[in-house]
């Protein structure tokens, strides 16, 4: 599963982008470490002890839309795991139990039960062996309704059964049934043993409208016409996976069919989104065939579908052979100009997850890593091989702050653990991004063909099967023939990272060049690092191998000719911080000499410090905004000072450059965004020229710089731009409307918000309250607060809550003091607005 959040607070929105669980303050506060004295983090959170195994589930379901209910009837195969048994318990949250049965000879025996509304405890008719399988029915109704269950910042909701727009009241909105299992909310709308451990394979008869398509996991092997106008789809799974893996879907969507190596690969989109969905989704059969070729184990299922739907309470979900994407991936070709590959590594994220978590299965849920951090780092693996290893190397960059971030705000934890409040919790940046960091260090540590291999070596031997970490760490012993304990104890089974304190000391007449690395993470704890250091000399570059073992560490190296440059973890793999303790002119040296991405990373940014005051690091900086790579373009323009007059004497033709012709997007926008500082009227036409770049953020940037320079011409633009907008350009047509619009512009702010889904539907909301604050029509500004009233409904999230109080108090106040000094009619108006935004405030406290 992928968990995209964003920055501040509106991360909380999407459920990682992410490919990726991005937290950020604001999340990682509802993520701090529970009180020590919690009682629940002293349970020993082990791998549930199996009695019975699944063996193959059989459903036949049909939906009640008014209701939000699911008619079921499933027929449950299972045996005795070892020890013989005459009891049997299921997972089945929230049903109405109709009838359980065992079925023999056909013929259904009614068997004696408890229910407590969340299990089944199921008296069997006889004591079975391990050699025997039996087979349970079921007849229930699922009400996911009036499931009371609390997801995390991750999952945001465990209802496991959506019904989208049921009643078909939102115009705008398409009507959806989809499920979400993961973790433990299967069970809502199929009674299962609903663990990770189990395995099974199943039978998914769908009854539904004929004008609906349907998905499943496996293989569509019949569909059946009804006398009463419905269709009944059969999907079957042939191949064994674990329940939190099988999913539903149901509703009006076009498939977009490709394939791969004589397989099915179906793109499932809303029909206005069918034009691109090859944009979307058209690299899938290349990582079908990467993915494949590098693990040495070729993509084992019947198919590969994916499917995107509205209002998903999560990024994306890894469902056997069904992946479920939430609707921030459906684009436009232009939107996409913008996206950087970003939903790429989402879409290679939850396919990685086919091999690691639904092929092998973590058998617990403190066994994550084995499920997440695999699939994050398979966003390295494919940005790597298909863009090269600087964007690869941003994105890990990227991703390693993060977890630094996070642990600053809610603690640090091990990778795996068996103490935890909720399992929710093992969604996090420990479980997602440390982890991908750790196999890039491990990776490093056994060289890769004993990486791939070794990950070949676990995924046959844990096939269809469920496993913890030490049989990772035993399939890297095997293979690389290392004792590795020190490296998964370390990382594996710990927490922290080391924080380096780096420092050179330079003997010219003993010709020796000393690093001392001192270790000062908290704590005793002491990190085996290995690590290359490179040392730049005499034109030439020497690289040494040694180990970092002790707190403080120093390492000694000949040389004829005094180095330019000592580069410490010169392959940038170690996940670390690190104080390094360098003269600027060693930084300068660096950018054009060492070679990879976070070596120029580092030395951009130390130069972007003294641009204004050292002309040599101006000068890096000036062939930085020419960097290979346009994220280190991107980074460096936006790190200019260009007010200060040495540095805009020298950036300006390059910016103004950049700004038309760059390749990609993020660079030409950000290059915009520092003219627009400059407020130069003869940038006017440069500006007006880029309002019709295709990248929205490019085009956001033009008219948001156009604005500072003639108001009147940028509105008058932005009424001819208005009707294709989306992203960076609705913004920037918003802010312009926001300084010189009337009442007639609100129906565009209305309509954006409106339209937005996710993330995009927060930034509407902000956009919306600040437009409301200026109008005086009643009937409009309340219209406006029932939408973003409804909208806080939908998210059902605190920190939201919290934001829009903060937004809708000085709005309220804002029309008190304007109804102070207005007639007596439009001050009983704006009193009337008050009053209801204070209404909504009040609710949104509760």
């Amino acid at each position: 599963m992928s968990k995209p959040f964003k920055q501040v607070l509106k991360s909380l929105l999407l459920g990682g982008i992410t490919g990726m669980f991005f937290l950020t303050p604001a999340v990682a506060q509802q993520q701090e470490t529970p009180p020590q004295n919690d009682p629940l983090l002293k349970i020993y959170r082990g791998t549930t002890t199996r009695i019975n195994d699944l063996v193959n589930t059989k459903l036949d379901v049909r939906f009640d839309y008014p209701k939000r209910y699911l008619y079921g009837k499933a027929w449950i195969t299972l045996k005795p795991h070892f020890y013989a048994t005459d009891s049997l318990l299921l997972d089945a949250k929230g049903m109405e139990i109709k009838q359980i049965a065992v079925v023999k000879n056909g013929k259904n025996t009614p068997l004696k039960y408890e229910y407590d509304g969340s299990q089944l405890h199921i008296k069997l008719d006889k004591s079975y062996q391990r050699t025997e399988s039996y087979t349970i029915y079921a007849d229930y109704t699922a009400r996911p309704e009036e499931i009371k269950a609390e997801g995390s910042a991750a999952i945001t909701d465990a209802k496991g059964l959506y019904f989208i727009n049921h009643d078909g009241t939102e115009p705008n909105k398409p009507i959806q049934i989809w499920t979400q299992g993961e973790t433990e909310s299967n069970s809502v709308w199929f009674p299962t043993i609903d663990r990770t451990a189990q395995k099974m394979t199943d039978e998914i008869s769908m009854t539904v409208e004929k004008k609906y398509v349907t998905l499943s996991n496996g293989k569509l092997v019949s569909q059946k016409d009804n006398a009463d106008g419905t269709r009944t789809d059969t999907w079957k799974m042939d191949l064994p996976h674990s329940p939190y893996l099988v999913m539903m879907a149901v509703g009006d969507f076009s498939i977009v069919k490709d394939q791969w190596r004589g397989k099915e690969v179906n793109y499932y989109v809303e029909k206005p989104y069918a034009p691109y969905a090859k944009a979307i989704f058209g690299n899938t059969p290349e990582m079908l065939s990467f993915y494949s070729d590098i693990l040495g184990y070729e993509y084992p299922w019947a198919k590969y579908s994916q499917i995107v739907v509205r209002d998903y309470v999560s990024g994306a979900m890894e469902n056997t052979t069904a992946t479920l994407h939430g609707d921030f991936l459906q684009k436009t070709d232009r939107e996409l100009l913008d996206n950087n590959h970003y939903d790429e590594a989402v879409i290679a994220h939850e396919l990685f997850h086919h091999w690691f978590g639904d092929l092998a299965t973590a058998e617990s849920w403190s066994n994550l890593t084995l499920n997440e951090s695999f699939a994050d780092y398979s966003e390295y693996l494919w940005l790597s091989h298909k863009y090269g290893k600087d964007m690869a190397d941003d994105h890990a960059y990227k991703a390693a702050k993060n977890y630094i971030q996070f642990t600053e705000y809610a603690g640090d934890r091990d990778l795996v653990r068996f103490h935890y409040h909720d399992k929710e919790d093992m969604f996090d940046a420990v479980s997602y991004q440390k982890g991908g960091r750790i196999l890039n260090m491990l990776r490093n540590v056994v060289g890769d063909s004993a990486f791939f291999k070794s990950l070949n070596l676990y995924l046959k031997t844990n096939a269809f099967k469920s496993a913890e970490a030490h049989q990772l760490r035993l399939a890297f012993e095997e293979v690389s023939g290392q004792d590795l304990n020190w490296f998964f104890n370390q990382w594996y089974f710990g927490q922290g990272y080391p924080i380096l304190d780096i420092s050179y000391n330079y003997d010219d007449a003993g010709k020796k060049a000393s690093v001392i690395i001192q270790q000062k993470q908290p704590g005793d704890k002491v990190f085996e690092l290995p690590i290359a250091i490179d040392v730049y000399a005499g034109g030439k570059k020497t690289r040494h191998l040694v180990t970092i073992n002790n707190k403080s560490e120093t390492f000694t190296f000949p040389y004829t000719t005094k180095p330019d440059f000592v580069n410490v973890d010169a392959e940038k793999v170690i996940l670390d911080d690190k104080d390094d303790h360098r003269d600027i002119n060693t930084y300068i040296f660096e950018y054009a000499n060492a070679p990879e991405y976070g070596d120029r990373r580092e030395a951009i940014e130390a130069c972007l410090k003294e641009q204004t005051t050292n002309p040599a690091a101006r000068k890096t900086v000036i062939a930085a905004l020419k960097d290979k790579f346009y994220g280190l373009r991107a980074l460096t323009v936006a790190g200019l000072e260009i007010e200060d007059e040495s540095v805009k004497a020298a950036a300006l033709p390059v910016l103004q450059q950049l700004a038309q012709n760059d390749e990609n997007s993020s660079v030409r926008a950000a290059a915009l965004r520092q003219l627009g500082k400059l407020k130069d009227k003869q940038l006017a036409p440069l500006f007006e020229k880029a309002t019709k770049d295709r990248s929205y953020a490019a085009a956001g940037a033009a008219l948001a710089g156009l604005a500072q320079l003639d108001l009147e011409k940028s509105y008058a633009l932005a009424k001819q731009l208005e009707a294709e907008s989306k992203g960076s350009l609705s913004n920037a047509i918003a802010t312009v409307y926001a300084q010189k619009g009337n009442d007639a512009d609100v129906a565009f702010f209305a309509k954006a918000f409106d339209e937005a889904n996710g993330q995009e539907k927060f930034e509407a909301a902000m956009q919306y309250i600040g437009i409301l604050a200026n109008i005086d029509n009643t009937a409009t500004v309340i219209k406006g607060l029932d939408q973003i009233e409804n909208m806080a409904k939908l998210f059902n999230n605190k920190m939201v809550n919290s934001y829009l109080i903060k937004m809708l108090q000085p709005l309220a106040k804002k029309k008190q003091d304007k109804a102070s000094l207005a007639t007596p009619e439009i001050k009983a108006e704006l009193n009337k607005q008050s009053d209801y935004i204070l209404k909504i405030v009040n609710t949104l406290n509760k």
